[in-house]
């Protein structure tokens, strides 16, 4: 492994980016809303000007991108912009949660915030995570997103940047319709949703209430050529031998191993080539020899999903100056993760009358030898009818692992606004919301009923060969765990915003303000069952119990003054904000976050900006009082590298936690890639902060109509970020860098409190290493954002009679300079622009971005998106994955999509597309028994892979896609 520390572990990766439709990176710099001397709210301002610009660059994506787009589901569209990485997704099913989340920048989605309507959203777990499932997508009217931190006008969770959804109010009644699937026939979606709005009151009041049901089913990996097997490196190569089939080492037919600790006599047994017999047939084992267990066909490839959306909102005015305007949606969201039969590890005291009716005459007697030999203590002491073995066995009886979950999310707000002169208003919002997540898991193992039916204590089980877990046995030892999460939050805001009357500077527009108050209150609690919180249970992740709360009391003002405004087009404008953060966790305490501006357009058509902004973020309730649970990451243990076989520093301290020395460097000190580790809370966390610049051009020629071209360049860097230093980095620091058993980073593998954490050498899963999070990490981002848009009128038409045609461009792209992360102060920093892999997790595309061609002929819309990704290339210099099925490089990826709408009258329109048009995915590997006879176009990967042999959320996995929609309004 590389001595660079990993970054996948705290970063989601990056992935192709989306696209507008005609609409400027100017905020709305054609709002619908906003009439001639109207003032409005831009996203990243709390002041209503006339004047859109900001001195922030603005994205702004369109509702029709969603309609063309055949996007159900926020998440779809989101996640293709350039300034998103993919967080978790629709293909994300492990690692996944079922929720689709959104990461600015690939900064973390806990370091994005999500408004509605320009006001914080409802979270789903205790990591204060919005799921962007709850969001209507048929209702959108354009989302803005806002690059950088922006704390100091929206508060904590704000340093990569705010993406702000809004609304729009219907006239009449709407409902409408999509189904979508997949060139292969599978995959099916459904949605059904319908709005009525209305004025009431002579005019003084409107109100829009709706609803939606949306339907997924779900594609397995088995139902693709290229993850119907799992592609890794199971054998050595010299980069021209062919991929195999890979796999768990934990086998549904049984697998014993004999640890060198228990000093047994092996001569003569199956077990003396590698201490390892697996079961092919009941009763009768043999000496394992490499076996592995596909775990792939049985996992998602698409998770499925119901969901049921109601709500409404509505606005009324009370008399003159007193607005009152409310808020309601109600989410039950129902999504599932699927995983492979559960897999059970670990060392066993096995009782050997207990087991002999299970064994041939022949195999029992090889055990009794062992037995009879031994000179350890406990179950390995020597002729006690018993034996301390390490026993594999995927429990195929129980069927898959399944995880349902269920939330039910509510979020309500009320609010009165108004004018209180002509050039003062007021705003005051309460808002709540509650998350209520029950979870039911199926197919684990109870570890205590799992030992005791080999001790002799239990219901005898037969573990020693496929398919011999009889219904009886399987009633035994399985768990249908359960697990709920309750998350709430409550904002209540006010703030006064208008200008000074009409004091201004010259002949600019009067200077404007905000000044207001907010609080806020966070909870949330992770309640397990017991036999999850115990530990008991093998299948799904334990953990124990989490609840905490917090609250925090805050100021904050803005100040916008427009300095020169002429009629030649010279203008200039300032603008500032700052927040003071008061929170009840003692080791945040008071914060501030503050932010300024300034625009300068020399001439007509030509704007420059630039803006600073230090943001701050306090830590959540999972990273404050997060119970302890156990994970499985991937990681590479030193001591079974080839490293570790020679003399020298790496080998002795390997041996002095606990390897022993006749298997130093060899792969019998790790069995699985998945390596157990605890992870957990730390009450002791401060707050993270961020320093933002951007700097930018807007172009909208006068010689040219119809052309914006925008460049920004951004740059963020966030200190003190909360991150876990993960197991693989842990590793690495520990005994390539570090090389000291006493250092405090070598402690999860010599220190624990409980003893060695090694059994025999192995990582044992009954006592693995404890890691938790700390204020240590540095992110650093880096590049430039550009956009085009541009429409003209064509001379000719062929569905209107008007005799001429709409042609439009849009082009949305982004360069990212630098993308770099340092795991704590004085490690080596790792550069994540234009690669992928082991350290920097999903692919960071130096190059990325979509661009849209639509034609408007009256009542027919034809319309092509391109999006594409630059080519990367693997992290680590250390390893040549194509040694071990992998790749080193990940070439260009390029998907076309395509789309026709059609308006029949003013009633109905009908659109009809396909995505991924030329059905681009990773190559399906041919396979002549377990070995891979074809190549492949480099996204399918081996080793240095995600899941499903590739990363599902950057590179399409459903291939051709069709959707059909109606949308009637009447």
């Amino acid at each position: 492994m590389s001595n660079r520390n990993t970054k996948a572990a705290l970063l989601a990766s990056s992935v192709i980016f989306g696209s507008l439709l005609a609409a400027p990176a100017l905020a709305q710099e054609t709002d619908p809303g906003a009439n001639e001397g109207e003032r409005i709210v831009v996203t990243g301002s709390r002041i209503a000007t006339q004047n859109v610009d900001t001195a922030a660059p603005i994205a702004v994506v369109d509702s029709e991108e969603f309609s063309l787009s055949g996007t159900v589901n926020v998440e779809n569209v989101i996640n293709t912009l350039p300034q998103v990485v993919p967080g978790f997704t629709s293909n994300s099913n492990n690692p996944g949660t079922g929720t689709a989340t959104l990461n600015l920048r690939g900064l973390g989605s806990a370091r994005t915030m999500v408004l509605v309507n320009g006001r914080r959203w409802m979270f789903y777990d205790t990591g204060q995570i919005v799921d962007l499932n709850t969001i209507p997508q048929f209702l959108l009217q354009n989302v803005d997103v806002v690059t950088g931190g922006a704390s100091a006008v929206y508060g904590s969770d704000a340093l990569a940047g705010v993406v702000n959804f809004n609304l729009r109010h219907v006239d009449g009644v709407e409902v409408g319709g999509q189904y979508s699937i997949t060139d292969r026939g599978d995959g099916e979606r459904y949605q059904l949703h319908g709005a009525i709005g209305t004025e009431f009151g002579d005019g003084r009041g409107r109100a829009t209430v709706f609803g939606e049901y949306y339907n997924r089913s779900s594609i397995f990996q088995g139902d693709r050529g290229f993850s119907e097997f799992a592609i890794g490196g199971e054998t050595p190569g010299n980069g021209s031998s062919p991929q195999i089939q890979f796999g768990s080492s934990t086998l549904p037919e049984g697998v014993i191993r004999y640890l060198a600790p228990n000093n047994g006599n092996l001569a003569g047994t199956d077990f003396a080539a590698n201490r390892a017999v697996v079961f092919d047939t009941a009763g009768e084992f043999r000496t394992r020899t490499g076996d592995t267990y596909n775990y792939a066909p049985v996992n998602y490839l698409q998770i499925p999903q119901e969901r049921y959306l109601l709500g409404g909102y509505a606005e009324y005015e009370i008399s003159e100056g007193i607005e009152a305007y409310t808020e309601v949606t109600f989410v039950n969201n129902r999504v599932a993760t699927e995983l492979a039969a559960t897999p059970v590890t670990g060392t066993f005291n096995v009782d050997l009358a207990t087991i002999q009716p299970f064994l041939s005459a022949g195999d029992f007697a090889q055990l009794q030898q062992l037995d009879a030999t031994e000179t350890g203590t406990g179950a390995a002491a020597g002729n006690n009818g018993q034996l301390s073995l390490f026993l594999q066995r995927r429990v195929t009886e129980t069927g898959s692992r399944n995880s349902l979950d269920e939330r039910n999310a509510f979020r309500v707000l009320a609010g009165l606004r108004g004018d209180l002169t002509d050039f003062l208003s007021y705003d005051a919002y309460y808002m709540y919301a509650r998350t209520r997540n029950a979870n039911v898991q199926a197919g684990n193992i109870s570890r205590s009923a799992f030992q005791a039916g080999l001790d002799g204590t239990g219901t005898a089980i037969n573990i020693f060969g496929p398919d011999t877990l009889t219904p009886e046995m399987v009633d035994a030892i399985s768990i249908q765990a359960q697990n709920g999460d309750i998350s709430t939050l409550e904002v209540a805001t006010a703030y006064l915003s208008g200008t000074f009357g009409d004091f201004a500077i010259g002949n600019a527009a009067p200077i404007g303000f905000a000044l207001g108050g907010e609080y806020r209150s966070v909870a949330s609690r992770f309640i397990p069952d017991t036999a999850l919180s115990s530990g008991d249970v093998i299948g799904f992740n334990a953990g124990d119990a989490t609840e905490g709360s917090y609250d925090v009391k805050e100021v904050f003002a803005e100040l916008n003054i427009p300095v020169l405004d002429t009629d030649s087009g010279l203008r200039l404008e300032l603008n500032g904000a700052a927040r003071y953060s008061d929170y009840s966790v003692p080791t945040v305490g008071g914060v501030w976050a503050y932010a300024g501006g300034i625009q300068f357009a020399p001439v007509e058509g030509i704007t420059l900006r630039g803006q600073y902004q230090r943001a701050v973020r306090a830590p959540n309730v999972a990273e404050l009082f997060g119970g302890t649970s156990i994970g499985f990451p991937g990681a590479t243990d030193p001591c079974s590298t080839a490293a570790a076989g020679t003399p020298g520093t790496l080998r002795d301290l390997c041996i002095q936690s606990g390897v022993p020395a006749g298997i130093v460097g060899t792969g019998a000190v790790q069995i699985n890639a998945q390596i157990p580790a605890l992870f957990g809370g730390n009450p002791n966390l401060q707050e993270e902060t961020s320093d933002s610049w951007t700097y930018g051009i807007v172009l909208q020629p006068s010689f040219i109509p119809g052309l914006t071209i925008t460049a920004d360049y951004f740059d963020i860097t966030i200190e003190d970020a909360i991150s876990t230093i993960s197991l693989a980095t842990s590793f690495d620091l520990c005994f390539n860098q570090v090389q000291d058993a006493n250092s405090g980073i070598c402690a999860p593998f010599f220190a624990n409190p409980n003893g060695s954490i090694r059994t025999g050498g192995i990582i044992d899963v009954g006592n693995p290493p404890i890691l938790g999070g700390q204020n240590v990490a540095t992110l650093a981002v880096s590049g430039i954002d550009f956009q085009l848009n541009y429409g003209m009128e064509l001379p000719f038409s062929v569905f209107s009679s008007g005799g001429s045609s709409d042609f439009d461009i849009g082009l949305l792209a982004t360069w990212t300079e630098r993308n770099d992360f340092e795991a704590f102060p004085g490690a080596d920093v790792v550069s994540c622009a234009g690669e992928f892999g082991a350290e920097c997790g999903d692919p960071t595309a130096s190059f990325k971005w979509t661009a849209r061609f639509s034609w408007v002929d009256g009542p027919f819309t034809l319309s092509s998106r391109w999006r594409h990704l630059s080519a990367v290339e693997d992290d680590d210099d250390g390893v040549n994955y194509t040694q071990f099925n992998g790749v080193e490089r990940i070439p260009a990826y390029d998907l076309i999509d395509l789309t026709m709408s059609y308006d029949f009258n003013d009633t109905m329109t009908f659109s009809v597309g396909v995505n991924n048009l030329f059905d681009t995915l990773p190559q399906t590997p041919t396979f002549n028994g377990i070995l891979v006879t074809s190549t492949n176009n480099g996204t399918l990967l081996g080793d240095n892979q995600e899941q499903a042999n590739t990363y599902p959320s950057t590179y399409d996995v459903l291939g051709r896609d069709f959707f059909a929609s109606v949308l009637v309004r009447f």
